[in-house]
This record gives structure tokens, C-alpha cells and sequence, in this order.
């Protein structure tokens, strides 16, 4: 199946809840997420089909489109990507360590893409926004060199969108770093 992902962005808390109930009523969608974010917000994450996203993204920009901060249709994003949103991160095996800080929940989702399609990599965390500003995190493990290519291909996908916060790329992180990621 080739995945979809919808982010939606309302500056409601109640509203957003009502919002999530409606757009998963719209269509065929899946529900990744949907929680409270920094300062008050309400982020609804959706993956499915591109039409069947697209369709539940329209429903809630249609009803709630007064609460509506931001919204974003994404198609074609890699299965890894969907999965680590879901919280499904495959035991990794422990290679180097790269890291990307974005300022917003569709930048990683979509840096997070580039990075997977850049190079063999694994995604060992992908979080979005809950608990840091609104900000998203994305961490990849690998061959030195692939992990360097995944990183600055992310990195340069959130330039491009003047999104981009921070990266570092470890070449061997001590093993008790690896124990609490």
C-alpha cells in the first residue's frame, strides 16, 4: 500500500477532539495520533490512502475551518516512516547515530522521508511536537556514510522549507546513550 499522511493543526483542545471524532467518521482513515501540543493546541496525525486522507483533511478544514492553524496532505511516504509514527521502531542494530530537530510536526514527517529514501537507514525515534515547543526529532541508525547521506538529505529538505532547527551525526554513540533512546 502506498501511504498517505495527514497532519492537522487546530488551536482548540476540545475542538480538535470533536474535529479527530469527525475526520475519522469522513473517511477510511487511520488514526496515528491525536493529542494536545504546545501552547494549547490540537494535532491530529492520519495515515490511508491519499484519497481517503485527503477527503477526511477536507471534511475538517470544511467544518472546523475557523480552528484549522495548519494542515498538510503528504502522499507516497515510506511504509518505515508510517510505522515509527505509529510507534512501531524495529529493533535497530547500533551503528551510527543521526539526529534532526525540525520547528514543525509536518517538516519531520516529511525530513524523516527524505532521509529513508536518501539511504539503508533505520529510524530508531521519530517524535513530534507533544512536550518540545512544537518541534519534531527525528534519529536514524546505520553505516557511517548512510547515516551521514540520510541526515543531510532531511537536512536539507527542512532548509529548503526554513524549518530546520539542528543535526548531529555520531559515528559510535557509547552503548548507554543507545539504552536510553
Amino acid at each position: 500500500m502506498i501511504y498517505a499522511v495527514g497532519v492537522l493543526e487546530l488551536k482548540s483542545i476540545p475542538v480538535g477532539v470533536e474535529a479527530c471524532d469527525d475526520a475519522l467518521k469522513a473517511s477510511g482513515v487511520r488514526l496515528i495520533s491525536a493529542h494536545p501540543s504546545c501552547p494549547g493546541k490540537y494535532e491530529i496525525l492520519l495515515t490511508g490512502s491519499i484519497s481517503d486522507v485527503q477527503t477526511a483533511v477536507d471534511h475538517v478544514k470544511m467544518k472546523f475551518g475557523t480552528y484549522v492553524l495548519d494542515c498538510t496532505v503528504m502522499g507516497r511516504i515510506d511504509p518505515g516512516v508510517v510505522n515509527a509514527l505509529m510507534g512501531a521502531q524495529p529493533e535497530a542494530p547500533h551503528g551510527a547515530l543521526g539526529c534532526l530537530e525540525t520547528y514543525s510536526a509536518a517538516s519531520i514527517i516529511l525530513a524523516a522521508d527524505a532521509a529513508v529514501k536518501a539511504a539503508k537507514v533505520d529510524i530508531v525515534d521519530l517524535r513530534l511536537s507533544r512536550g518540545m515547543g512544537g518541534k519534531g526529532v527525528l534519529m536514524v541508525t546505520g553505516e557511517v556514510g548512510d547515516v551521514t547521506a540520510s541526515v543531510e538529505a532531511a537536512a536539507d529538505y527542512a532548509i529548503r522549507q526554513g524549518l530546520f532547527s539542528s543535526k548531529s551525526i555520531m559515528a559510535a554513540p557509547h552503548e548507554d546513550l543507545w539504552k536510553h533512546l
